[in-house]
């Protein structure tokens, strides 16, 4: 990349806030250090692992959030032979293993959700020894344990300060000698226990002077006794520092075998913290991963609803979409119209895509992977290099075109501009043959009109602009593709307190030399305004035609099943008369053979019977073809759904509506149990055969064999509903899980699992939003108020997910 195009772009902003974010002084400066990936492999790798480390924040686990010490001095110290290590160094040393070991532990997936992090973790050497040999010495707050071999010393050392305290109070204590003392508190010269004696009893307490005060009135004595005690507390104390040497040499020779895994182990543990640096950078940026184009030529760029990241709540999003046929896009406008900061959050957002990170985009942006980017942008007059602004561009811009290849991607910020109107517009389309010849993609922004024109005439080229609102005088930052710009020069000028006398001579010159460009640009604008509306409208009335039809089809469907229905009872009532009849004959043959038996009133019976069962039989085929065709038109109708609504319906199942034939054993079936034909409702299936049926206030698992459907009579419509609506509903769940949703996300799962719950009969679920900031939490109580499906709602008992999960109760029919 380009080093002066990063700083143009402000990268280096970012790339310190991303620093920021890690939690070892050693991966900040990786990072900081650290250049956008040009490789597709490197770059699609790096993505892959943040993601990864992104999802882990929403699983709401907790992270281990400890500051990792700075180690490489002291593996660099481990490499030279004889050395020894300090404390202060053997003890980050085990701080740095003992953290990454609690990191490492956090990032593992127990899941083996993890596909690109597993490989990568499992590659880490397990440096656990070395932490169990430096802590055997050292405690966790870095000091020396009581080891055997200083506890003897250190009682030593105890006893002599005791004894030398003893003396010295016998010198404080005392009347006379008290008196000769300059201060009862005794002092230290050299490490060694003194006393101050007054100048004017000198020789009165033998011993070594030490030192003498500047004003003379005190010296520094160490009396004869004290100075025995002192030799002692020397010699110990020199005995104390030689072990620990010795225990620290023991250990730095201990640790030094494991040289070579620390090593590996130092230098993953900080390229792990670089990506959760990135990753938690992207989650608290609530950024969208970019769609990658793997590098082609030909890929589409696409950024939706894109915000400059250093803008903050200032920034106003912008769209822009570049075909796989566009290589280059003018962009023309008002100043202070946003062009500049399209260019700047474009060049921003590549930088960030192929430096492993989220961007603040809406879902859907796509961005192809360049080999370079390069940008021209700002005032380039250069006072100590005698440039002037035109020259400053052009030197840029020649050692842009000396490294731009077809996978690069070049920023122009007011191409042309800097010198005469005329010879610059020449030099801005000879350049723009270039970058169209060598392939790269290119966006420029300009106010010269005649780049308007090219932009309509060169295949590969298309015109943009910046909206700009007539009325208010102000620029709407919105970004029209296909359509060109005006520079709204004088208006900006007027409302900015030009005086109107020079605005008008200006509009005069304007009048006398200009074409009807800028009013054929207004009618472009407008008839593409007009347009966009047109096709608005047309899609707004095809969606309510859409509508209607299907509600038409609905009610005609329903009429038609009510009718079936009816016949079913006419059938029903036909075969209960055939049976009838049946036993009736069946009597009468048998009084007729008591009686007087004849062959004709015989044949009379049968033929009868014959008649009748031959008209039930016609019926009921007849009943038959009708609940076919009825079926084939819910069928036929869950299609057209399918087909007007992809998007919307995109995870549903596709293929055939059935209609069921006969009830089935499914959740929220209502059934009969027991001689006394006690009402139930399934609750789910226990196992193969057996089922959890909601008695009344009780839950029991009863086998299915003593299990009854109860009659569906009573829920006919809501079945007929069924056969429609099933395809547009997913399949309810007893639990919703809406963690991590965004709120308009979370509320249109919740409206599919209603509606399905509904169909199936399932009248209770749960609905887990957890707690966070509530924003959850209160959209979907809103929305469950608000549903007329809905009968009641509260949250769950505190253990059961308490203010985080929310039972859910609908009505039944």
């Amino acid at each position: 990349m380009n080093e002066r195009s990063l700083r143009l772009l402000e990268f280096d902003t970012i790339r310190s806030r991303v620093a920021s974010r890690a939690l070892s002084e050693e991966a900040a400066q990786h990072i900081l250090a650290d250049l956008p990936r040009l490789d597709p492999q490197e770059v699609l790798a790096l993505k892959g692992f943040v993601a990864e480390l992104f999802r882990k924040y929403d699983q709401l686990t907790e992270e281990p959030r400890e500051s990792l010490p700075t180690i490489g001095p002291v593996l660099e110290k481990l490499r030279i032979e004889g050395t020894s290590l300090d404390m202060d160094e053997a003890y980050a040393l085990g701080l740095f293993i003992q953290r990454s070991r609690r990191f490492i532990q956090w990032l593992h997936d127990p899941q083996g959700v993890n596909k690109n992090l597993e490989p990568l973790l499992a590659d880490i050497p397990d440096c656990s020894s070395v932490e169990i040999e430096i802590f055997k010495i050292l405690d966790r707050d870095g000091n020396l344990r009581d080891l055997p071999e200083l506890r003897e010393i250190r009682s030593r050392l105890q006893n002599l300060h005791k004894e030398l305290d003893a003396i010295t109070s016998r010198y404080t204590t005392n009347e006379d000698s008290r008196k000769m003392l300059q201060s009862e508190v005794p002092s230290q010269r050299d490490g060694r226990i003194v006393l101050a004696v007054k100048a004017n009893f000198k020789g009165r307490i033998k011993g070594i002077v030490h030192e003498v005060s500047s004003t003379g009135q005190t010296i520094f004595v160490e009396p004869e006794d004290i100075i025995e005690k002192n030799n002692e507390i020397v010699f110990q104390e020199q005995r104390l520092a030689a072990e620990i040497a010795r225990i620290l040499r023991e250990l730095t020779s201990r640790v030094a075998v494991h040289r070579e895994g620390l090593v590996t182990f130092h230098t993953q543990v900080v390229y792990l913290e670089t990506l959760r640096a990135r990753s938690r950078y992207s989650w608290e940026s609530r950024g969208t991963f970019a769609q990658d184009i793997g590098g082609e030529e030909s890929g589409p760029l696409r950024i939706i609803q894109g915000r400059h990241p250093l803008l903050g709540s200032t920034a106003v999003p912008i769209d822009l979409a570049m075909d796989s046929d566009t290589r280059t896009v003018i962009i023309t406008g008002p100043n202070t119209g946003g062009k500049t900061v399209t260019l700047k959050t474009v060049g921003l957002f590549m930088l960030m895509n192929q430096f492993g990170l989220a961007l603040p985009a809406a879902e859907g942006t796509a961005l192809p992977l360049v080999d370079g980017l390069y940008a021209d942008i700002g005032d380039e007059q250069s006072i100590s290099q005698s440039l002037s602004t035109f020259s400053g561009h052009m030197t840029n811009i020649a050692s842009i075109i000396a490294a731009a290849t077809s996978k690069s991607l070049v920023l122009l910020d007011e191409l042309g501009s800097g010198t005469d109107p005329e010879e610059g517009s020449a030099i801005a389309m000879a350049l723009l043959d270039h970058f169209i010849e060598t392939g790269c993609r290119v966006l420029v922004t300009t106010h010269h009109s005649i780049l308007k024109n090219y932009g309509y005439t060169k295949p590969g080229v298309q015109n943009a602009s910046v909206d700009f609102d007539s009325k208010t005088l102000s620029p709407t930052y919105r970004i029209i593709m296909g359509v060109p710009g005006e520079s709204r020069a004088l208006e900006i000028a007027s409302r900015n307190g030009l005086p109107e006398p020079i605005l008008e001579r200006a509009r005069s010159y304007l009048d006398e030399e200009r074409t009807d460009v800028s009013a054929l640009i207004a009618g472009l604008k407008e008839k593409h305004r007009e347009l966009d509306r047109a096709v608005r409208d047309k899609e707004q009335e095809e969606r309510r035609l859409r509508e209607e039809r299907r509600k038409a089809d609905l009610r005609e469907l329903r009429l038609r099943q009510k009718e079936m229905e009816l016949k079913q009872q006419g059938m029903g009532e036909l075969r209960k008369l055939l049976q009838e009849s049946r036993k009736k004959l069946e009597n009468l043959v048998r009084e007729v053979r008591e009686g007087e038996l004849t062959r004709d009133k015989t044949l009379a019976v049968k033929d009868f019977l014959s008649s009748l069962e031959k008209e039930v039989q016609e019926a009921d085929s007849s009943l038959e073809a009708e609940a076919n065709q009825l079926r084939d038109a819910a069928s036929r109708l869950a299609a057209e759904t399918d087909q007007e609504e992809p998007v919307k319906h995109k995870n549903r199942a596709h293929g055939k509506t059935k209609y069921p034939a006969e009830p089935q054993f499914l959740p929220g079936a209502e059934v009969l149990y027991g001689p006394g034909k006690r009402r139930g409702v399934l609750v789910r299936q226990a196992k193969k055969g057996y089922w959890i049926v909601e008695l009344g206030s009780i839950k029991m698992t009863l086998p299915e064999t003593e299990l009854q459907l109860a009659s569906p009579q009573k829920r006919q419509d809501t079945q007929v509903l069924t056969q429609v609506d099933l395809a547009q509903t997913a399949a309810p769940a007893l639990e919703l899980n809406v963690r991590g949703y965004r709120l308009e996300d979370a509320l249109e799962a919740l409206r599919k699992q209603i509606d399905g719950a509904a169909l199936s009969g399932l009248f209770e679920f749960s609905v887990i939003h957890g707690k966070g900031d509530g924003i959850l939490q209160r959209g979907v109580h809103e929305f469950l108020k608000q549903h007329p499906l809905v009968a009641d709602y509260y949250f769950a008992r505190p253990e059961e997910g308490g203010f985080g999960k929310t039972l859910v109760f609908l009505k039944r029919s």
